[in-house]
């Protein structure tokens, strides 16, 4: 037995060689690799950030991107909004128009069968911009009735308004 035990046991120093030889390329490169000089705090930070740029820019053009949609669709419901006021305006300065050329037409016919006196004394009491322009509509002759029965300064107030309507544009007094 002695023998075979010396056998078994060179066959299994043999094997544990190769094995050590085996294990120890395995471990070397390994510990080649630690004993390579550390890389700095900022080399690390460096290739990280460099490593990490590409998505961060993608990810910034992304929340840019959705910034500009919302900022497009508020400027749209504004452009929306200002459209739909646009036409009620209009609509209404419409029906504005609409009923001042009636009420005008009508307004000058009421002045044109009152009494000269009548027509004077309440035109009196009218603006004077809206005298002048009733005033104006109604026939010469009917005009000059009215004003030769209104107080005399309230008819030359109104004759300079009229004067200055009917007249040509002037420039300005240089003085």
């Amino acid at each position: 037995m002695s023998t075979n035990r010396k056998l078994t046991s060179r066959r299994w120093s043999r094997g544990a060689g190769a094995a050590v030889v085996v294990m120890l390329g395995m471990i070397a490169p390994g510990a080649l690799a630690q004993q390579a000089p550390a890389q700095s705090l900022e080399d690390e930070i460096r290739a990280f950030c460099g490593n990490i740029a590409d998505a961060a820019r993608d990810q910034r053009y992304l929340l840019q991107k959705k910034e500009l949609e919302e900022l497009q669709a508020g400027v749209d419901e504004r452009i929306r909004l200002l459209e739909e006021r646009t036409v009620k305006y209009r609509d209404w300065l419409k029906k504005r128009e609409d009923f001042m050329r009636v009420a005008d037409t009508q307004l000058v016919e009421i002045y044109k069968n009152m009494a000269a006196d009548s027509a004077a004394k309440q035109l009196e009491i009218v603006k004077p911009g809206i005298a002048a322009a009733i005033v104006m509509k109604l026939s010469p002759r009917l005009a000059s009735q009215i004003l030769n029965e209104m107080d005399t300064k309230k008819a030359a107030a109104l004759t300079s308004i009229l004067a200055a309507a009917a007249a040509p544009e002037q420039p300005e007094d240089p003085s």
